[in-house]
């Protein structure tokens, strides 16, 4: 079993408007020539290996050109993230076998889909580079300069009369210094104010642009293996959970059922020959019956307790923490109670099921003495941690216990993360997807 790495708890931080300018003119502005460079040499590689490929030369210099793509590609996924705030992806390259000769390790690249998508992209990038380029510049200039002619507006010569052609006459505005320079900074700051928006649309445009051809693919297979793990974890869940509950069945109820019937057989032995006998085997079966239909109200709670499903999450809690053999401390938010701050039931059921299994685990091996059980939103998510003051050493290892939670959470698209060290304090928590 894999251990499903801890959830780190620093918040993706937007930048400020100045420094995410700054970001966007400089991924757009820097585009330009690694898309002329990246144009340049993808082109004539691919003309002179499809050229030359009649002669076999031709073969390495398009592997070789197909390679130069992958690395012009790596450049621009390391630029990404800045633009779009999200984390680098890389996909999986189709590598040569250990062992492989010069002519498969040659041909290993043409059978690679992305391969290709990278060379697509470092000669078509070139199209949207120049279009982002010159818009962002046109703003950047229309900005600076607009915005700061009245300090340079003595420099420049101005003609006098009707052919001095000035935006401000054109507008019936007057030919006067301060008409002038009015308009032409009024234009100037408008451009100063769009100027954000509009580089990081150009800065948005190219970046998707690359996504879509170095990362969507990646990202495909990569969510489909998110997805394949999360319905092998609910089918290992769901596994375990029937198995534990066939378990306890046997071992409980199924059990008292069966003493249930020799009681009342030999009840009715004893009702001619010993009447007193028979009455007192009755009570016996009476007492077993109550005690298997306490058995069955436990084993439903643990499938999907009755208060959970009618006043929700926090209740459902406080009854189990009020049967918990330790003093247990819940830190939930009273919202998920209400019918406007309901969750899913899904995501009650799990959130639910993990304060079980843990507080379970937390009275047969913690040796703890109390348990903190805190439930809250986290923007998106709901965080879900039970915590107590044993000897710690718990971990996600086959056979501790706490598969199955890791399951149960993973199946819900959520993340699992033990903190045990050995000595303690121990915490379980749970981020599952809202």
């Amino acid at each position: 079993m894999t251990a499903v790495a801890a959830t780190s708890d620093q918040q993706t931080l937007v930048p400020s408007i100045p420094r995410q300018l700054f970001v966007d003119s400089g991924y757009v502005l820097l585009g330009l020539p690694l898309a002329v460079a990246s144009f340049v040499v993808l082109v004539v590689g691919l003309a002179v290996g499809v050229g030359l490929v009649v002669t076999v030369i031709g073969l390495p210099i398009l592997s070789g050109t197909l390679y130069a793509a992958r690395g012009l590609a790596d450049i621009e996924r390391l630029r990404l993230p800045a633009v779009l705030r999200q984390p680098r992806i890389r996909p999986h390259y189709r590598m040569a076998e250990a062992g492989a000769n010069a002519w498969r390790r040659i041909f290993v690249p043409m059978r690679d889909a992305q391969s290709w998508l990278d060379l697509a992209h470092g000669i078509l990038r070139l199209i949207v580079a120049v279009l982002t380029f010159v818009v962002a510049m046109v703003w950047w200039a229309a900005a600076v300069a607009g915005s700061l002619y009245w300090a340079y507006d003595w420099t420049l010569p101005h003609g006098q009369g009707d052919g001095d052609g000035d935006l401000a006459q054109l507008l019936g505005l007057g030919d006067s210094t301060t008409a002038r320079i009015g308009l032409t900074t009024a234009v100037g700051v408008f451009f100063l104010i769009t100027l954000p928006i509009v580089v990081r649309g150009c800065a948005l445009l190219q970046a998707s642009f690359a996504r879509a051809m170095l990362t969507g693919v990646a990202e495909m297979r990569d969510r489909i293996t998110v997805l394949e793990e999360q319905k092998r974890a609910a089918v290992s869940a769901e596994a375990s959970a029937l198995r534990r509950l066939e378990r306890d069945i046997h071992d409980g109820p199924q059990q008292r059922l069966v003493r249930l019937a020799m009681d009342l057989s030999r009840a009715r032995l004893q009702l001619a020959s010993d009447p007193e006998a028979a009455g007192r085997t009755i009570d016996e079966a009476v007492t077993q019956t109550r005690d298997t239909l306490a058995e069955l109200r436990a084993l439903s709670r643990g499938i999907a307790p009755p208060i959970l499903v009618d006043r929700g999450l926090p209740s459902a809690l406080a009854a189990l923490a009020g049967r918990g053999l330790i003093p247990i401390e819940l830190q939930v938010d009273p919202q998920l109670g209400t019918p406007g701050g309901r969750l899913d039931p899904a995501v009650e059921n799990t959130a639910y099921f993990m304060v079980a299994e843990a507080l379970t685990n937390v009275a047969k091996h913690s040796r703890a003495t109390e348990a903190v059980v805190a439930v809250s939103r986290h923007g998106s998510q709901l965080r879900v941690s039970v915590g107590d003051d044993g000897h710690g050493g718990a971990h996600l290892a086959k056979g501790h216990g706490l598969v199955g939670i890791a399951d149960r959470v993973r199946a819900a698209g959520g993340e699992l993360a033990v903190i045990s060290p050995v000595g303690g304090p121990t915490e379980i928590r749970a981020d599952l997807p809202l």
